[in-house]
Parts: structure tokens; C-alpha cells; sequence
């Protein structure tokens, strides 16, 4: 029989998330373990590597500097100084307002970095190994979970038994973590995927973020550094993230690359130029989700397992880490027991009703993104002008999306 492992913290899910959890628990002094059973994807053209970016807001970039982190991710970093909001709803797709929000106006750092999120995980694997209190198990899941009043048990799919004072559900919408906690969910569908991919494209973004409105969901340029070609010659790029109704993304993916960059270019309004696909694709479901706790039994839930929702305002993986960074302050307040109840009950508290309010708001922007009646198009254009033009609300909404501290 395996000998039991005694931990302080596992960490189920080796996301993004999860792996900013066990680096931070590691480097707050406690044995942490985390396990994943998906392999570590380390370059952009591996098979299952995550196309899509993550825009760390403010908040955020100053955790992920607190737990050592932020120095080995700099400088692959991409300040977003400007999120440009265009719609291009009228009867052909071209711009017909567009505003741009600039952190200049509340701030005198950008409002986020954007870095992509294969390279995330492939940063933090390599820190996760310089740190002696922690470990992570690849390509092994999360078998069973038992919890009591004093601890934890944990058996892995390779047959390892650990024993810890909390376990993070870090691993992800269909949390094996949640489940065994008997914790339910609250799930809205919209008929929505969205794509993501990498382009190049001639006009340079200097260093904004742009989202583009007009049916079906919002099509997302986030900058990345320039890429490079076969040529040797360095061009702009950004990510996108494309979101439509799910038989319209069935078809643009059935389209050959260059329809298929005809498609993009006509989308993107043209704003950028003829856009070229430098990647491959992916697809990804759109939903919002709530758990009903974010709390159990030597157990807390962050990220996906506890919260998802749609791709608008970069606000998915920066509420995760405001999660995590609640939870760690709270654990560090209490070292000799991270997993006691009462510590997890004031978790919950703190973050459950930020949560609800955030999914929400971003439920709403999403179904307004998806009308396709020109009135209601017309509409949306007009609330966002008149939202632009007042500058106090403008700088309120500015602070609000880079997120309050939980």
C-alpha cells in the first residue's frame, strides 16, 4: 500500500490558475502539491495548447510581483495602455462609433499586460520547480477526495495518497474537486463558441486592445509582441478572440484559410489591414456559471470550479486571482490551519458576492454584443456614446473593470 504524503495545501488543476495558487502557497511557506491531468503544454504549435491570452489588470500584476512571479513573466509581457471599444453594427461592417479608454486617465501604469496562455504555463512550471515546498504532478488527476472536520484525503490517479489541511479546486467548469463537495452550480448557455487564434496584420495596434461589436459577440484583437516569420521579417500581431453562434463558428471553420482570412479581415472591420492567420485554431464554448458555494469542507473553490463567464473586459483569470489572493491572505493569518472552517466561511463571504455582481454585469455586455436587430444594434451604439461622453462615469467604469480588491 502507498505511504500517505502529508501536505499542507493540494492544489487541484494545473491551469493558469492553479499553478499561480501552488507557486503562491509554496512561496508563502506552505507544502503544497499540484496535479493535473492534462501534460504541460510548452510551445504555441503543440497539440492542445491554449491559444488564448490573458490580460493581467493591475491588481493582479502587483500579486503575481508579491509571489515572486512577476520578474520570469516581464518580459514576454505586452502593456495594453488603450481598450478601444468599436461598433460596427450598421448595414455593412464598418466602424460607426469607436472610444477609446484610456488608463492614462486614472492611472499612470497601463490598465493590464497580456501575455499568452501556453507561455503561462510554461513560465510557471519552470518556476514552480525552483521552489523546494512545491511539487507538481503532470498528466495525473484528482481520483478521490475525502474530507473531514481535521483534514483532508486525497488519492491521485497514479495511486498516490496525500493528506492535507485544504484543497483549492483550481480544475476548472466541471470541477472534479466540486463535485466531490456535493456543491452545485447555476449554468446560463447562449448558444455561443468563440475562436482563438493568432494574426499578423500591416497597421501596427501600439498597444490596443480592440473589441468590435456588431452580431453574435464581440471580435477581440489583443496586442501581442511582433511575430516573426519564416521571411525573417518581423510584423504586428495580436490575438483574437472571435465569438459567434455556434453554426456560424461551424462554419467558419469548415472554411480554408484564405476565405477564412477574407472572413477575419471583414470582421475586423478592416481596422488593421488584411489579416493573416499566423497559428492554428481553437475553439472554445462561451457560458456563464456560478457555484452555489465557493466553500466545503477542508475545501475552497477558485477560477472555473467556482465561477466562468464570457471573454468581455479580461475579467475571467483576474476575479480567479482575486480569489486566490483572498484566500492566501487569509491562510497566511492563520498558518497553523489554512483548511479551518471558519476561515473558509469568511473566504466565501468576501468574495461570493463580488462574484455573482461581475458574472452578471458581463452576462449583460455579452447579450447585448450577440442582437441582430439593427434597432437594438442602434440602441447599443447610442448607450455606449452617452456612456463615453460623461468623463466621471467613463473613469468610475475605468477602476471598476480593473477590479475592487476582494
Amino acid at each position: 500500500m502507498n505511504e500517505i504524503v502529508d501536505i499542507d495545501v493540494f492544489v487541484s488543476g494545473g491551469g493558469v490558475a492553479g499553478l499561480t495558487a501552488a507557486i503562491a502557497f509554496a512561496q508563502a511557506g506552505f507544502r503544497t502539491l499540484c496535479a493535473d491531468p492534462a501534460p504541460p503544454v510548452t510551445n504555441r504549435e503543440a497539440k492542445g495548447a491554449d491559444l488564448r491570452t490573458t490580460a493581467f489588470l493591475q491588481p493582479s500584476q502587483a500579486f503575481l510581483d508579491r509571489i515572486g512571479l512577476w520578474d520570469r513573466l516581464a518580459p514576454h509581457a505586452m502593456p495594453l495602455q488603450v481598450m478601444r471599444i468599436v461598433d460596427a453594427g450598421g448595414e455593412v461592417p464598418e466602424p460607426r462609433v469607436a472610444h477609446d479608454f484610456d488608463a492614462a486617465d486614472i492611472s499612470d501604469k497601463p490598465f493590464g499586460w497580456n501575455l499568452p496562455n501556453w507561455l503561462l504555463r510554461r513560465e510557471m512550471v519552470a518556476h514552480l520547480a525552483t521552489l523546494p515546498l512545491a511539487e507538481f504532478r503532470p498528466g495525473t488527476g484528482t481520483a478521490h477526495v475525502l474530507t473531514r472536520a481535521e483534514e483532508a484525503r486525497v488519492t491521485l490517479s497514479d495511486g498516490t495518497r496525500l493528506r492535507a489541511k485544504l484543497i483549492v479546486g483550481a480544475d476548472g467548469r466541471t470541477s472534479p474537486v466540486r463535485e466531490a463537495a456535493g456543491i452545485g452550480v447555476r449554468t446560463l448557455r447562449y448558444g455561443q463558441k468563440a475562436l482563438a487564434f493568432a494574426v499578423t496584420h500591416p497597421i501596427p495596434h501600439e498597444n490596443v486592445s480592440t473589441e468590435i461589436h456588431r452580431s453574435g459577440g464581440p471580435f477581440t484583437l489583443v496586442p501581442l509582441p511582433d511575430w516573426t516569420g519564416e521571411d525573417g521579417i518581423a510584423r504586428p500581431s495580436s490575438a483574437i478572440v472571435w465569438m459567434e453562434r455556434g453554426p456560424e463558428i461551424k462554419r467558419l471553420l469548415a472554411l480554408d484559410i484564405p476565405e477564412f482570412e477574407a472572413a477575419m479581415t471583414e470582421r475586423s472591420a478592416h481596422l488593421f489591414g488584411p489579416l493573416k492567420l499566423v497559428s492554428q485554431r481553437t475553439v472554445w464554448p462561451i457560458i456563464s456559471q456560478i457555484a452555489d458555494r465557493m466553500e466545503g469542507e477542508r475545501t475552497a473553490l477558485i477560477a472555473e470550479a467556482a465561477h466562468v463567464l464570457p471573454p468581455i473586459g479580461a475579467q475571467g483569470l483576474n476575479m480567479s486571482l482575486a480569489d486566490l489572493r483572498t484566500l492566501l491572505d487569509l491562510a497566511e493569518a492563520h498558518r497553523d490551519d489554512p483548511g479551518a472552517r471558519p476561515l473558509l466561511q469568511r473566504y466565501a463571504r468576501a468574495r461570493h458576492a463580488e462574484v455573482v455582481a461581475r458574472v452578471t454585469g458581463i452576462d449583460a455586455l455579452n447579450r447585448a454584443s450577440m442582437v441582430e436587430a439593427q434597432g437594438l444594434r442602434d440602441m447599443r451604439m447610442r448607450a455606449l456614446d452617452a456612456i463615453y461622453r460623461v468623463a466621471p462615469v467613463r473613469r468610475v467604469l475605468m477602476q471598476t473593470g480593473l477590479g475592487a480588491r476582494g
